[in-house]
């Protein structure tokens, strides 16, 4: 005779097959834009696996929000006022180990790529990128996996490959071109990892006049990004 479908049996067999629902993603989102920040916290909020637990306008704000929610993502400008996005970073994951960060930037200049990588980012993101896309981003992060603004990713890929070649041809230093004094400033600084910014207030000019200069520097040293520059300098003993 067969069992009843409501049979304990039966019954235990379905249950069996219940699959608790996974954990939404929480996600902190950082910028000093408020339309944009509410714009993108709602963008996330539509989506059935994220949670944006708060949203914070600087650095200094995302630390204390971070501290207390603990959240899995957080999702942060670079440049924002009191505490930039990179300077953040290391600050909560001294007080929340666990918890990963997507940079969410208008900045294509591959610095902020490189010190938002060196700060902990696992993710890299402009601005300009579709709204699906940054789901997908947080979602990739959240797993352990990285995500990097396909732009930046072949910027980024470039340095390395150059790197290694460079590192299969070794090269006698080059001969030294014709820099200005204040250009050469610069390039000492660039050399030691300081961004545009700082780089700036240590010489007391503005952050576009240094961006002038490093263009400048490229173009003389005939060479395509900061970190070739940076070799450069060192092959060449500007920094003795």
């Amino acid at each position: 005779m067969s069992p009843h479908p409501l049979s304990p049996a039966r019954l235990n067999y379905a249950s069996e097959e219940v699959v608790a629902p996974a954990a939404p993603i929480r996600v902190l989102v950082v910028d000093d834009h408020a339309l944009f920040r509410r714009g993108l916290v709602s963008v996330l909020n539509d989506e059935a696996d994220i949670d944006v637990v708060s949203e914070a306008a600087d650095g200094d704000e995302a630390v204390v929000l971070a501290t207390e929610l603990r959240p899995d993502v957080v999702l942060m400008d670079v440049m924002m006022p009191n505490s930039t996005g990179i300077e953040a970073c290391p600050r909560i994951r001294a007080a929340v180990p666990e918890v990963k960060f997507v940079m969410l930037t208008m900045s294509e200049d591959e610095a902020d790529l490189f010190e938002a990588l060196k700060a902990g980012a696992t993710g890299y993101l402009l601005k300009e990128i579709a709204v699906t896309d940054i789901a997908r981003a947080v979602r990739a992060i959240a797993e352990g996996r990285s995500f990097i603004n396909p732009s930046m990713a072949i910027k980024l890929i470039s340095e390395f490959a150059g790197l290694a070649k460079q590192e299969r041809t070794p090269k006698a230093a080059p001969a030294i071109p014709e820099l200005t004094p204040r250009e050469t400033e610069v390039l000492k600084l660039l050399a030691r990892s300081l961004n545009n910014r700082e780089i700036g207030e240590r010489l007391f000019i503005t952050e576009n006049t240094v961006k002038n200069h490093v263009r400048n520097i490229l173009e003389k040293l005939q060479v395509h990004s900061r970190t070739e520059a940076a070799i450069y300098a060192v092959r060449a003993e500007y920094l003795g």
